[in-house]
């Protein structure tokens, strides 16, 4: 029986398909530093490529995956200085996974999902206010969130720490966090997702256009949830998926900061 005191959400919590997944090939170029306490993945754009603005990455539950390092690198690759927040520390996924993927057994996924959303939710504020801190207050942001990660990615946007977000494949979201973020959203969605169902993105969609918010919705077909961050790069559709979202995402990112 559901709670009636837990929000009534849109996009769903995860579920066992966000366990589920490919390595992806390829060395990471960034670095770790500790900012409030938590340990961030920093990577700086090559000097000639400097934008001048910032993104915040929010992981999905893979965390400080080979997989989301690269998804990082690649947006430092188009201009971006990125951060990104190890929100599961000491304790990430691949720590009850065995050599096969699969979870060990015994393993309480949905358990290790509360946990990390309730210290979370102590975490990412401080953390944000102490990147503001340290690179500026006033500095332009852009936010983007994976499956896990798509809450935050939308509170920053809602309480105008980032000027322009995304997210793909989300988790945890409610039509509040549609109806009050401050700047443009795109969305990279798959079309059958049981985290965020044809239903709920109908939803969205509506509370977006009651809102009158600057948005966009990319989806694809014949992939499923994880598709952005996840997905059998061996298979050329599924790399074709990854990569469409990904150059969309820096497209809009890039559009909506030089305004």
């Amino acid at each position: 029986m559901s709670n009636p005191s837990e929000p009534q959400y849109l996009a769903q919590r995860p579920g066992q398909c966000c366990t589920k997944g490919f390595p992806h090939r390829g060395e990471s170029r960034g670095t770790y530093q500790t900012i409030a306490a938590v340990e961030t993945y920093t990577v700086h754009p090559h000097e000639a490529q400097h934008n001048g603005h910032m993104l915040l990455f929010f992981a999905d539950v893979t965390g400080m995956s080979i997989n989301n390092r690269l998804l990082m690198d690649g947006f430092s690759n188009a201009g971006y200085l990125v951060l990104g927040l190890n929100y599961f520390q000491d304790d990430p996924l691949d720590k009850h996974k065995l050599p096969n993927g699969q979870t060990e057994p015994g393993f309480d996924f949905d358990a290790w999902v509360d946990k990390h959303v309730k210290s979370a939710a102590v975490l990412v504020p401080k953390w944000l206010a102490q990147v503001q801190s340290l690179y500026g207050a006033h500095k332009k942001y852009c936010s983007v969130g994976y499956c896990f990660g798509a809450q935050y990615a939308l509170n920053a946007l809602g309480d105008g720490t980032a000027s322009v977000g995304a997210f793909a494949h989300p988790a945890f979201l409610t039509d509040e966090h549609f109806a009050n973020i401050k700047g443009p959203l795109f969305m990279a969605c798959c079309q059958d997702d049981d985290t965020f169902s044809s239903e709920s993105r109908n939803k969205a969609v509506e509370v977006l256009a009651r809102e009158k918010k600057d948005w966009q919705m990319q989806l694809f077909p014949k992939v499923g949830h994880g598709f952005a961050c996840r997905g059998n790069m061996d298979v050329p559709y599924e790399r074709y998926v990854k990569e469409t979202s990904f150059a969309a995402m820096v497209n809009w990112f890039d559009f909506w900061l030089s305004q």
